[in-house]
């Protein structure tokens, strides 16, 4: 029996030295934002390979966002990295995809040269939602939450919930041995600063170091913020 087949992904991929950088945007995002749009062009200043794609139901891709879940979004990533780039990458995880970026690393291992963080938001689907919405969610499969950065509201499904709760990845060390770099704004109100910092020493690595923004929010898409992330990718590039 053949698995069915996942929708076209959209990506732009700027040519250059490696490690390739890879950035994996967060939850119900896409490739077109402030974060991975800088960093494609400092990529292309400095004739670094770059990466960014939409996931499937997202963006420019195809499918149907609704159909999607975190496993899907992983292999997406995988997929994606196996077609259009060869030898090391360095995954860039904003939110949702600092998740995908350690579930991608179990499983592309030595390939996965370092890990960067933006605010992220491994095991959400535990610890972001309540006991309420949980329930809801399995009885009604699909539950929607105000948008703080847009009209429309943002849903979530039992698909997706019940794929994040399969594929949690802090109930212990995380083997992975590269350099990893955190960005976290003390003012996030959707991933506790106090998280980050919990992952960062769960992770065997012993280069790993977390870099608090004391009045950033989750986005840390400002002119600053965007500096400390160009700065943390040079940290873990050679």
């Amino acid at each position: 029996m053949t698995e069915p087949q996942r929708p076209r992904i959209a990506f732009h991929l700027t040519q250059g030295r490696g490690p390739t950088i890879v950035f994996l945007p967060g939850y119900a995002s896409d490739m077109q934002g402030t974060k991975a749009l800088a960093l494609e062009g400092w990529a292309r200043d400095t004739g670094r390979g770059f990466l960014r794609f939409d996931y499937a139901g997202c963006g420019q891709s195809e499918g149907a966002f609704e159909e999607q879940s975190l496993a899907d979004w992983r292999d997406d990533a995988v997929a994606m990295i196996d077609a259009a780039t060869t030898g090391p990458v360095v995954l860039v995880g904003s939110s949702m995809g600092g998740w995908i970026a350690l579930l991608v690393a179990q499983a592309l291992g030595d390939r996965i040269a370092a890990l960067v963080g933006i605010a992220p938001a491994p095991d959400f689907t535990d610890w972001g939602f309540s006991q309420e919405e949980k329930l809801y969610l399995l009885q009604h499969g699909r539950l929607e939450r105000p948008n703080p950065y847009g009209p429309e509201p943002t849903v979530y499904t039992r698909r997706f919930w019940q794929s994040g709760e399969a594929n949690r990845v802090m109930a212990g060390p995380i083997a992975f041995d590269g350099p990893v770099r955190f960005l976290q704004g003390q003012q996030d109100t959707d991933v506790p600063w106090h998280r980050t910092v919990a992952l960062a020493g769960l992770i065997r690595s012993p280069h790993v170091q977390t870099w608090l923004v004391k009045d950033g929010g989750h986005r840390l898409s400002r002119e600053d913020d965007i500096a400390l992330l160009i700065r943390a990718v040079e940290d873990v590039v050679p």
